[in-house]
């Protein structure tokens, strides 16, 4: 892990103590193991406290970690014979909206996601994880043919937003969402969605229109990035932490909205840390939302959809008027 965080360091600086330990220990009749075993449990213990009192500009920061497990990892590591499909057949193929059919454990699947990209040549063909219309397009193709054969569909989420350039307007970027957003409701097979880092706006939702919505421990969804949200509320992108704050952006809070379904803990210190243990959980979550969703009638299943996403906000936190009456008469 080349890439650290600013609150990560002192977590980092004590793994580098390891290391240089475990080099000088691998002399011989040197015995230092007990000094190292009490760093490891050091290191434990602070990752533990750290991770327990993240604020949400620092889980922004992890969604969006270099190291961090993408659309990409996930088809090599959990998915088996992937074969990609290509073009929207209207205008182009999106390179950031990767699409495909293939097995996970046996089972058919297709399977959608953003892809971000890693290196700099890499980052600018998949135009930085912010789909162009023609890749939401691509996204609706492939979930219509699985609907055809009843295949489920798996979607991995992480993008900052749909791309807003021109060329994207004028080729109709917010119906080409919109459209996505109705007709994945017709959609009829069972559909599963992950947020693997940013979940950021409709640009998200574009792909998570779904039966079960999951979020890793440490990723985000929200209805506007923070430094956007900053720029409109202060004009300055500087105040991004400020958003971030008051977006209320951890997983736990969209689970008591109803947005999501549940949320997948990550190895401690989060995924980039130990992608394929992260990698695992979301197969595993996967498979036991895709064994659950299979017993459902898919008439049932588009009705209880659609139910789902009607439900979306309303929580049981009802407002005191009580004290407000009082205040009102003195």
């Amino acid at each position: 892990m080349d890439f650290t965080l600013e609150f990560e360091r002192p977590v980092t600086e004590l793994e580098n103590q390891i290391r240089e330990l475990k080099l000088a220990g691998s002399k011989p009749n040197i015995d230092i193991s007990p000094e190292i075993a009490a760093l490891q449990a050091k290191v434990d213990h602070m990752l533990e406290e750290i991770f327990l009192k993240l604020t949400p500009w620092q889980r922004t920061q992890l969604s969006r970690h270099p190291s961090r497990p993408h659309t990409l990892d996930f088809i090599e590591n959990i998915i088996t014979d992937f074969h990609e499909v290509h073009g929207d057949r209207r205008f182009s193929d999106d390179q950031s909206m990767v699409t495909g059919f293939g097995m996970i454990d046996g089972k058919k699947v297709a399977v959608i996601g953003i892809e971000k990209g890693r290196k700099t040549q890499e980052k600018i063909k998949r135009n930085f994880g912010m789909a162009n219309p023609e890749g939401y397009r691509k996204a609706i193709r492939i979930m219509q043919l699985a609907s055809q054969f009843q295949i489920p569909v798996v979607t991995f989420v992480d993008t900052p937003g749909a791309y807003p350039g021109i060329g994207a307007e004028e080729r109709g970027q917010a119906l080409a969402i919109a459209q996505n957003l109705e007709d994945m409701f017709t959609i009829k097979a069972p559909i599963i969605s992950v947020v693997i880092g940013e979940g950021g706006s409709g640009g998200a939702l574009g792909i998570a229109v779904a039966d079960h919505v999951f979020m890793m421990e440490y990723s985000v969804y929200s209805v506007i990035s923070p430094e956007s949200c900053a720029s409109i509320l202060w004009s300055d992108p500087k105040m991004a932490e400020t958003a971030a704050n008051a977006l209320q952006l951890s997983p736990n809070k969209a689970l008591e909205l109803k947005v999501i379904d549940g949320v997948i803990k990550e190895p401690a210190g989060g995924a980039h840390r130990y992608p394929e243990r992260a990698m695992k959980k979301v197969k595993e979550t996967i498979l036991a939302s895709l064994e659950t969703l299979g017993k459902e009638d898919v008439d049932v299943l588009m009705q209880k959809r659609f139910e789902k996403f009607r439900q979306m906000g309303n929580s049981t936190i009802t407002l005191d008027t009580s004290e407000i009456e009082t205040k009102e008469e003195t």
